[in-house]
């Protein structure tokens, strides 16, 4: 293995075997899910976890998610009502993210929740990450496979650019579908906006409009504990080493215009105005723009609804004084 970066094996059967190995070995490994790249570790270990958290850098009292195969490999972790139950039954495997009461028995590291009384726990949708929780027989605990507070990875090349000589695996099984992260929910709160939207999660066939309990008072900031009870809330996260204007409808000297629609700029995340597009092609085009040669970077309007909220939430994140 080179001293600086991590080895690149394409996804299969060798490279999950290897994968797993790491793992049982106490070890992270970086790996695709549907939304972003992930750092996954042993979540009973808790040096292994320890690990995830030194290779990211990531603040000690921002808890991780933990990823299980099943709802029923869930259940024996954290403790779920009937509403919890259902959007299980409706989105699993997926992009959604449930924070749960956690089960005194659940063997799950302390470090994964931070201290807390609850779990987040979320059942992927990908092939790669759904092989190395068979072949290592544990529950994972994957953050993004990124250093903590910079942009999230959604290609193999990301995270070994962004994890050179933190970790020793990367699995390669191309760009992420989703681009962004889960969407994390709470009782009927959002935590997190994600590619499942609150009309997705709470329109089911047969059932009507559930009102939402906004976030209140102010984000946590950046070196705080204080308002952190899921992944993803810190104030400034996801951010690019530039300064990052929001909203722009045209170029500013310096400046490396990313698109949308009809703003075309330097890169775009969609021509057509695509949300969905917009939100797979987000974290790729600020690496590409952080990686430019413009001192600075600005992203066109993105309208707030459906997955555009998601997209907003991690722009103004991004956006957050350091």
């Amino acid at each position: 293995m080179s001293p600086t970066n991590p080895r690149i094996l394409p996804y299969g059967a060798a490279a999950i075997a290897e994968a797993a190995a790491v793992i049982r070995a106490g070890g992270c490994v970086a790996m695709p899910t549907e939304t972003v790249y992930g750092l996954a570790a042993d979540a009973t270990d808790s040096r292994a976890v320890a690990g995830i958290y030194e290779a990211k850098g990531r603040p000690s009292f921002n808890p991780l998610i933990v990823h299980v195969p099943d709802l029923a490999a869930a259940e024996r972790i954290a403790v779920f009502d009937e509403a919890a139950h259902d959007l299980a039954t409706r989105f699993w495997p997926g992009p959604l993210t449930l924070v749960l009461p956690l089960r005194e028995d659940a063997g799950i590291a302390a470090l994964v929740t931070a201290g807390l009384d609850t779990i987040a726990i979320r059942v992927p949708d990908h092939r790669a990450m759904q092989a190395l929780l068979a072949a290592a027989g544990v529950p994972l605990a994957a953050p993004s496979a990124n250093a903590s507070g910079s942009i999230s990875p959604t290609r193999a090349a990301h995270v070994a650019a962004s994890l050179a000589g933190r970790i020793p695996l990367v699995i390669d099984d191309g760009a992420t579908p989703a681009g962004v992260e889960s969407t994390i929910v709470r009782g009927n709160r959002v935590l997190r906006p994600g590619p499942l939207s609150q009309a997705d999660l709470f329109r089911g066939e047969g059932r009507g409009p559930v009102t939402m309990q906004p976030e209140t008072g102010p984000r946590p900031s950046p070196g705080s504990s204080e308002g952190v009870t899921a992944p993803g809330q810190l104030a400034s996260h996801y951010a690019p080493g530039k300064l990052l204007r929001l909203d722009a409808t045209e170029r500013r000297d310096g400046e490396w215009l990313i698109g949308f629609g009809a703003i075309a700029g330097d890169d775009t995340l969609s021509a057509s105005g695509d949300l969905i597009e917009a939100a797979a092609n987000l974290f790729d085009a600020l690496h590409r723009a952080d990686a430019g040669p413009a001192a600075a970077i600005a992203v066109a309007p993105i309208p707030e609804t459906g997955i555009g909220i998601a997209i907003n939430d991690r722009l103004r994140r991004a956006a957050h004084p350091r």
